[in-house]
């Protein structure tokens, strides 16, 4: 069985005040924390690929490695700006296959650019590259090949490769079909 590629962002684990700020469905960080969990392992399988573009939590190490030791896949981790704290922990870093602010990656023979923070341009945008981010919580610019893969845009979900691929290719389906 071929493992399966998955990208999300801005998980906040332990962040209180993300609740209201995002306007999560949560009543506190304890019913987010478990719903994060379970939709993650409902869609990530433990041979599976997973791409976490920054903002993992928020709290002492030793609560941000037990939460990330529930959660399923092989994990990359693309630090975002709440990171600080956990950059330098080596028990929580050991449990991430990398760690890094930036990276550069192919699927399937289509590069893509990862980062926390939305670019406007990127390596090879305009030959087809894709930039995945996050940090905007759903509120960023749209940008062609560029897509917010964080939690609150993604019904607090880890969205798949294939989900990506169809919602950035459909738009410039719908402009060709426009234009022919």
């Amino acid at each position: 069985m071929t493992a399966k590629y998955f990208f999300t962002s801005d998980l906040h684990f332990y962040h209180d005040n993300v609740i209201q700020y995002s306007n999560r469905p949560f009543k506190d960080v304890t019913e987010m924390n478990e719903a994060l969990i379970a939709n993650w392992n409902s869609v990530v399988k433990p041979t599976d690929v997973i791409y976490v573009l920054g903002d993992v939590a928020l709290c002492k190490p030793d609560l941000a490695t037990s939460i990330v030791k529930r959660l399923n896949g092989v994990k990359h981790l693309l630090f975002g700006n709440h990171d600080k704290n956990l950059r330098k922990n080596s028990d929580f870093l050991a449990l991430w296959a990398s760690a890094q602010d930036y990276k550069e990656i192919k699927i399937h023979k289509q590069p893509i650019v990862l980062m926390h923070y939305q670019m406007n341009v990127w390596n090879c945008s305009h030959h087809g590259s894709w930039h995945l981010h996050g940090h905007c919580h759903g509120e960023g610019e749209h940008i062609t090949n560029s897509l917010d893969v964080g939690v609150d845009v993604w019904n607090y979900t880890p969205v798949s490769f294939d989900e990506i691929k169809e919602t950035i290719i459909q738009p410039a389906i719908t402009v060709l079909e426009r234009c022919t």
